[in-house]
C-alpha cells in the first residue's frame, strides 16, 4: 500500500525553485531514506507533506489525504520530529509529554498514562522527573521523538534526527526507529549521514537541485557505481609505480592512491580474484603488505551523485 505520494512537485522562493518536479513515494511499514546535500530540497519537501508549506505546483498526497485539499487529514495521519528539539527546558520530561497530550486533546487522565507508556518506552523512566535543561542531547532527541508521538498516527517524519549527537546516542535512536517501524509505521527520514540511510532505509531516494536523481535500495545504488575496487600495499612504499604497471596487465586500471604507503588501488575489481593480484605482485618481484577488497559505501554513491564538479 502507498502511504506517501509525492508528483512533480514545485516549491519557489523567490528566484531559486526549492523543488523543481520532486517526485517519489513510499510504501506502509518501511522506512524511506531522503539523501541530498545541504539545499537540495529535503526540509522543504517535509515541510510541505506537513503542511507547514503550501506547494507552488505537483501534488502531494498522505494516506490518501491531498496536502493542499485536505490538510487537517494529512496533520491528523502524521507526526514530525524536525531537526530542534521542542520540547520545554523548563518542564521535566513527564510534564512535556502531558502538556503535549494536552494539545492534542486528551483528557488529563489519558495525557498522564500516556506520558508513563512513552517514558518506559524511550527509556526516560529514571529521567522522568528531572528539568529537560538537564538532559544529554540524546535524551533530549528521545522525548522530542516521544512527544511527536503521544498520539499514535501511521506516517512519521524525521527531518535530520542524528545531528549533533555522539555515536551512542545515535544509535539509541536508531533502536527507537527500527523499533517504531516493527510496529507498522512508515517513516521518511532525512539525513546527512549516510551510515545512517545504510542501517536504517528499506527505499532510498536521492534529491538534488530539488529533484529526485536516484533512487532504489542501498544495495541497488551501491551496485549502480560498479563492482567495487581492490587495494593493494607494497611492503615497499618505492614500488607503487612499479606494483600499478604490474597490476593494470590484469586489464583493469591501476593507479597509486597514497605515496606515502604505496597503495594501489585496482579499479572495478569487484568480481577480481585476489589470487590473481598477489600473482601479478609476485611476477613483477614485489612483496605485498597487504590486499583488501573495498566495496561501494553509500558515501561513494552520494558523492558521484551529486559533484558538480566533474572530478568524483
Amino acid at each position: 500500500m502507498t502511504t506517501i505520494e509525492v508528483e512533480a512537485l514545485v516549491k519557489v522562493f523567490g528566484e531559486k525553485r526549492a523543488l523543481d518536479g520532486l517526485t517519489f513515494s513510499a510504501q506502509a511499514g518501511e522506512v524511506l531514506g531522503v539523501l541530498g546535500p545541504n539545499g537540495a530540497g529535503k526540509t522543504t519537501a517535509i515541510n510541505i507533506l506537513s503542511t507547514l508549506l503550501a506547494p507552488d505546483g505537483g501534488t502531494a498526497r498522505v494516506c490518501g489525504h491531498d496536502v493542499v485539499g485536505d490538510p487537517e487529514g494529512v496533520r491528523r495521519s502524521i507526526s514530525l520530529t524536525g531537526q530542534f528539539a521542542a520540547v520545554d527546558d523548563l518542564l521535566t520530561g513527564r510534564e512535556n509529554l502531558v502538556l503535549f497530550g494536552r494539545l492534542r486533546a486528551l483528557s488529563r487522565a489519558d495525557a498522564a498514562a500516556r506520558a508513563d507508556d512513552l517514558l518506559e518506552r524511550f527509556s526516560l523512566v529514571d529521567a522522568a522527573e528531572k528539568r529537560v535543561g538537564e538532559y544529554s542531547g540524546g535524551m533530549r532527541r528521545r522525548l522530542d521523538l516521544a512527544a511527536s508521538m503521544v498520539v499514535p498516527t501511521p506516517v512519521l517524519f524525521l527531518d535530520e534526527p542524528t545531528t549533533g549527537l555522539d555515536p551512542r546516542s545515535r544509535n539509541e535512536l536508531w533502536d527507537v526507529v527500527r523499533e517504531l517501524r516493527s510496529d507498522g509505521l512508515t517513516i521518511v527520514l532525512t539525513t546527512q549521514y549516510l551510515e545512517e540511510a545504510d542501517r536504517l532505509a528499506d527505499q532510498i531516494v536521492v534529491i538534488d537541485s530539488g529533484t529526485v536523481i536516484a533512487g532504489g535500495t542501498s544495495d541497488e545504488l551501491k551496485a549502480g557505481i560498479g563492482g567495487g575496487s581492490c587495494v593493494v600495499t607494497p611492503v615497499d612504499a618505492r614500488e607503487a609505480d612499479a606494483l600499478a604497471s604490474a597490476l593494470s596487465g590484469l586489464g583493469r586500471g591501476a593507479t597509486v592512491e597514497d605515496d606515502s604507503t604505496g597503495a594501489v588501488v585496482v579499479a572495478e575489481a569487484g568480481d577480481l580474484p585476489l589470487i590473481e593480484v598477489v600473482q601479478a605482485a609476485s611476477a613483477a618481484g614485489i612483496t605485498l603488505d597487504d590486499v583488501a577488497r573495498r566495496k561501494p559505501t553509500l558515501d561513494d554513491v552520494f558523492l558521484q551523485l551529486t559533484d558538480h564538479s566533474g572530478d568524483a
